[in-house]
């Protein structure tokens, strides 16, 4: 799946972002939106992740879903 099809399918596929990053909150992930950044940005901010290790877990959750 590709970054426009999560975007288009936000909120199908939040609750699968939910769990495999249980500390997002419901909040957090309506204020993603579907907007990659943001997403990237929260894991920094919650998991004291450095930007390329988020964009690498948001590329793997990417080729899984």
């Amino acid at each position: 799946m590709n970054w426009d099809q999560i975007q288009g399918k936000w909120k199908q596929v939040k609750g699968q972002a939910q769990a495999q990053w249980g500390e997002l909150t419901d909040d957090d992930l309506d204020q993603v939106d579907g907007n990659r950044e943001r997403l990237e940005g929260l894991i920094q901010e919650r998991y004291g992740k450095t930007k390329e290790e988020a964009k690498r877990e948001v590329d793997a959750w990417l080729e899984s879903a």
